[in-house]
């Protein structure tokens, strides 16, 4: 690996990863702050070898994702409480009021985060670095160590499970 190039700048780099890495997270079953603590924690140990970076912007972003995905690994194994689907909030639970509309934001990314959470999480990871990250199937192949193939069956199996799940929604 190449030594950092005094011209990369982590702020900067947060700034443009930082909201694809939470969104990436809370798609894949994360809950939000959960997924801000690993964001965090991920930054802090990218700053701790901040002088042994590559300043290649692509392997850059695939190492603090592969960082982040270790965490939340670690975490689980570790026992801390980690929950893969997004908790039930006040407005959820039982409270009476009109049907939300189709269209309504909070709704639908409710509707959404439930449905991914209904996908196994190799499916999961796949389509969301996919859909989400907007990734090409040859990133996600190198990232997650499998072949552009089966990232291919994983989206394929991911779509089939989403579209009964939100076939109401087209």
């Amino acid at each position: 690996m190449k030594p950092i190039n005094t011209s990369v700048d982590l702020g900067e780099l947060y700034g443009r990863i930082a909201p694809k890495l939470r969104r990436y997270l809370v798609a894949n079953g994360c809950g939000e702050a959960l997924a801000d603590d690993i964001v965090q924690e991920t930054f802090r140990r990218l700053v701790a070898v901040r002088d042994g970076l590559d300043d290649d912007p692509a392997r850059l972003s695939g190492l603090v994702f592969t960082i982040a995905r270790n965490y939340r690994t670690d975490l689980a194994r570790k026992g801390r409480r980690v929950t893969f689907q997004p908790e039930i909030t006040d407005e959820d639970a039982g409270s009476v009021g009109p049907a939300p509309m189709p269209s309504d934001a909070a709704y639908l990314r409710r509707r959404l985060l439930r449905a991914f959470a209904a996908l196994p999480p190799l499916l999961r990871e796949a389509y969301t670095l996919f859909q989400v990250m907007e990734l090409p199937v040859a990133e996600i192949a190198r990232r997650t160590n499998v072949t552009e193939n089966l990232v291919k069956v994983r989206i394929y199996r991911a779509k089939e499970k989403l579209r009964p799940l939100l076939k109401d929604l087209l």
